[in-house]
């Protein structure tokens, strides 16, 4: 192969990206068949920006539009909430309210809630990934509670429920009915975690977000709709500043 070949592949192959000031910020380019028009987001840990182009869409115009809107991602990345790993001394969120991070060699290993602490033994080093499983169980019993309780509001039978750690969506609904839910969610007020469960439970009427879907949402959902979905839009990203 020549040279010239190869550094064409080369080219191809390379990362696009936007230049942010110091920063570089790799774009990630998404084809979607429904998408009608370019949408431009940032990632929630900010390590990305993220091109939706329709299935037509050509990679060069994603670049030049995430370029031609560099200051408004550097004021995105600016927003952005401070990352702050999980570590003895410091805090997490659980059902919307702050928890210190007490850890003791003498505590048990498994994480304990107690009022506004939760306390921790075993090795320090693995503290951190022993909060986020414990966390994830929380979140799976909590959600399989809130699943119940819509699909028993909408009478529907429930269903398979999954765990998520997507970056961008707080839940999904498969046409097998498998409901996914984010479990970063467990860190959220919880009306907030359960306006996103009766979302998914609506889903499982209506797969289309039309009037019918949403008379659905507001039938069973027993909270301020309108503030969740502030809260979210509002606060969402913060729910990656511990765990990523």
């Amino acid at each position: 192969m020549g040279n010239a070949m190869i550094g064409w592949l080369r080219r191809e192959q390379q990362q696009p990206s936007v230049q942010l000031g110091d920063i570089t910020l790799p774009i990630a380019i998404k084809r979607h068949p429904t998408a009608k028009r370019v949408v431009l987001r940032i990632a929630p840990d900010g390590s990305e920006a993220r091109v939706t182009l329709p299935r037509w869409g050509q990679t060069a115009d994603a670049i030049a539009f995430a370029n031609s809107r560099a200051d408004w991602l550097a004021r995105q990345i600016e927003a952005l909430p401070t990352a702050r790993p999980a570590a003895p001394g410091g805090t997490l969120h659980y059902c919307g309210r702050p928890l210190d991070i007490v850890w003791s060699s003498a505590a048990p290993r498994k994480p304990v809630l107690d009022g506004d602490m939760v306390s921790i033994g075993g090795p320090g080093e693995s503290v951190g990934p022993r909060l986020q499983r414990w966390l994830e169980s929380e979140a799976l019993r909590l959600m399989a509670t809130d699943l119940e309780h819509y699909c028993r509001a909408a009478n529907v039978a429930t269903p398979d429920l999954r765990l998520s750690r997507a970056q961008r969506r707080w839940g999904s609904c498969s046409t097998s009915g498998t409901v996914r839910i984010n479990w970063r969610l467990v860190q959220a007020p919880a009306a907030v975690r359960r306006s996103v469960v009766a979302h998914e439970v609506a889903h499982l009427l209506h797969f289309d977000h039309g009037p019918q879907f949403h008379a659905v949402l507001d039938r069973i959902f027993d909270g301020d709709l309108a503030s969740a979905n502030q809260w979210l839009k509002r606060e969402g990203r913060s729910l990656y500043a511990v765990f990523g």
